[in-house]
């Protein structure tokens, strides 16, 4: 019965995020199929390692799913948000590693404190000003990156075409006004094990 529920709920987020011929995301992935450098087998291959990843910690602990945040990306997983304990952010750690075809995890859960209505404000701030400033340059694809603010400081992940792109996303982050740290996990195109043609 267990098995019969699983295959359900993953067939539901499947379908459910899927998106028709367009530049919405293969899986709604929130990167452009048009604008990402992976090739798109790979894209749907991280697609669903996330969509795995987001339906074992639904079943593992619901409170989990709304509090974190996954993203694959080359079959590296990165996972941020907030957890009650320390033993639940190895437990994730671990499921993010059982996935099939993971080639590295990057775990930057924080341990919940109280909650701080003036500090979440300031993290949400943050990361529209960053969203912004992002968007008004067109040095970089804004697309291909999600963003991420906890406590001041600033995660992101993405795909830069280039050095140039990747020093630009983090100097853009570095000048946002009250952000304490920037925490890059940014590959470039030449790292992909596959590039679209």
């Amino acid at each position: 019965m267990r098995f019969k529920n699983l295959l359900f709920l993953l067939f539901f987020l499947l379908l459910n995020n899927c998106v028709g011929v367009g530049s919405a995301g293969v899986f709604g992935s929130g990167v452009t199929i048009a604008m990402d450098p992976r090739s798109l087998g790979t894209q749907i291959d991280d697609s669903i390692m996330e969509k795995n990843l987001t339906a074992r910690l639904l079943l593992e602990n619901k409170e989990n799913i709304l509090n974190v945040k996954t993203k694959v990306l080359d079959g590296r997983i990165f996972v941020t948000g907030k957890v009650k304990t320390p033993e639940d952010k190895l437990k994730i750690t671990k499921l993010a590693w059982e996935i099939k075809g993971a080639r590295s995890v990057r775990n930057d859960l924080k341990i919940k404190n109280k909650f701080n209505f003036k500090q979440s404000a300031k993290d949400i701030l943050i990361t529209s000003q960053l969203r912004s400033a992002l968007i008004l340059n067109k040095k970089v694809k804004s697309a291909n990156y999600n963003i991420d603010t906890y406590k001041k400081k600033i995660y992101i992940y993405g795909i830069a075409e280039d050095k140039k792109e990747k020093d630009e996303i983090i100097n853009e982050a570095k000048g946002i006004l009250d952000v304490e740290d920037v925490i890059a996990s940014i590959l470039l195109v030449e790292d992909l094990r596959i590039k679209k043609d």
